[in-house]
């Protein structure tokens, strides 16, 4: 066992300097392989990784479902072991790779939800700017909505990365892996008005921060802040569906390959690193070609 988690030590440390994976995932990862790890070598009492088979891995998977976890959770968990045997096997700890037959269950694609771009312009112009605090919200939406970008990482901008003139915000993804995203003439003009008039008023005496988007007491919005905020916005206007955060993200990629975008485009402005989760996207915009026919069309 102990030699396992040493081997497991050296390929988080591959993931995190080659793969530059986010910590979140290497996590993840860690508890997969250490549960896994634990039940090869304490449960079904193997005493190397050279010794492990197709069917060992099987009755592994086979506790996780008895133990309720979701069929999610196990396609997860095997990528993990596979993953790692790769690795294994690429340094030569094992000659074989146990997981070559090994599949993925099926799991039902869950579609993302998005606003149609009438709910986002309804959402955008319900914002109160006659306080620093509502030039700030439709900025901070306006911007999220122009770029795509995560939460996470709008939380995270400084000044230094938003580059008004210029039409472009410099975003740090997963694994702090830089993109350059364009922005349009709303974000801009959004930014730009918060910026240079509401932005000091909210600073007033407080410390210097390079934060962009900062509460009443001049310091760096929150997460929950931001869902707070997004929140009571779709009360305003009158949006009867919950919104994330992450919808807006969502409805940025939807409207893009709605209106023609290239995929490869869209894939690069996300930060996906596999254009497979980029693809959900297309997935969206046929259903929502579907449901417009069958809502028009008279024979449908």
């Amino acid at each position: 066992m102990e030699n396992g988690l040493l081997y497991l030590e050296d390929y988080l440390h591959f993931l995190r300097i080659e793969r530059q994976l986010a910590d979140n995932t290497l996590i993840s990862y860690k508890k997969d392989l250490t549960d896994y790890l634990r039940h090869i070598f304490n449960i079904q009492q193997l005493h190397s990784l050279d010794n492990v088979e197709r069917q060992h891995i099987i009755n592994h998977l086979r506790k996780l479902k008895t133990e309720g976890k979701s069929p999610r959770s196990i396609a997860r968990n095997i990528s993990s072991i596979r993953s790692f045997h790769q690795f294994l096997l690429r340094e030569k700890v094992t000659n074989q790779d146990p997981t070559i037959h090994l599949e993925i269950p099926q799991m039902e694609q869950k579609l993302p939800s998005f606003l149609s771009v009438e709910e986002l312009n309804g959402l955008l112009n319900s914002i109160d700017t006659s306080k620093p605090q509502g030039v700030r919200d439709l900025a901070m939406f306006e911007l999220m909505y122009a770029s795509g970008m995560r939460i996470s990482e709008c939380l995270n901008l400084d000044l230094e990365d938003l580059h008004l003139t210029m039409g472009f915000v410099r975003v740090f993804g997963k694994g702090g892996k830089e993109r350059i995203i364009p922005l349009g003439g709303a974000a801009i003009r959004a930014c730009t008005t918060y910026i240079e008039e509401a932005r000091p008023k909210l600073l007033k005496s407080t410390e210097r921060t390079d934060a962009i988007f900062v509460n009443q007491r001049g310091k760096r919005l929150t997460r929950q802040g931001i869902w707070k905020l997004l929140n009571k916005h779709t009360v305003n206007a009158g949006i009867q569906k919950e919104i994330t955060p992450h919808i807006l993200r969502h409805s940025f990629a939807t409207h893009l390959i709605e209106n023609g975008a290239d995929l490869r485009a869209v894939q690069e402005m996300l930060g996906h690193a596999d254009i497979s989760t980029t693809q959900i996207y297309t997935h969206v915009s046929k259903t929502r070609l579907k449901e417009v026919y069958k809502q028009f069309h008279p024979r449908a």
